[in-house]
């Protein structure tokens, strides 16, 4: 223990303090009514649209007008009628059911029910492998 000095303690105290509220834990119910009580100035604001799903620019666009005037009627384009009938056609020739239809293309049968009751949106694809697991040409050419 040689050129070690004097032991000395200190004695001064040590304080050891929590973290300052947060900006949260100032805004909570409990803080507030304790700084009631102490007579703190407090200051109260209610904020519009505070809590709601609303955006901030949810006002009216410019394209509402242009959305409101336009009349054009949107829809999907379906299955014809010549289509349907020349798939119920080949399929029944096969004696075939939707279900093993479907089952040959790897579709479900609701897509086979679908394209026969022409409310199914054409796919390309599918009524490709609709002609060759059928063995005929299903669409029309004109």
């Amino acid at each position: 223990m040689a050129g070690i000095g004097p032991i000395r303690q200190d004695w001064e105290p040590v304080v050891v303090r929590k973290k300052a509220p947060t900006a949260a834990a100032k805004k909570d119910e409990k803080a507030v009514n304790a700084a009631r009580r102490s007579g703190a100035e407090i200051e109260t604001m209610k904020k519009y649209n505070a809590g709601t799903n609303k955006a901030a620019s949810s006002g009216t666009s410019l394209n509402t007008k242009r959305l409101d005037d336009d009349t054009e009627n949107l829809a999907h384009e379906r299955v014809s009628s010549d289509l349907k009938k020349n798939l119920m056609q080949a399929r029944l020739d096969k004696k075939m059911t939707q279900a093993q239809l479907a089952q040959m293309i790897n579709e479900k049968p609701q897509v086979i029910q679908e394209y026969e009751s022409g409310k199914a949106i054409p796919n390309q694809q599918i009524i490709g492998k609709l002609e060759r697991a059928l063995g005929t040409k299903l669409r029309n050419k004109k």
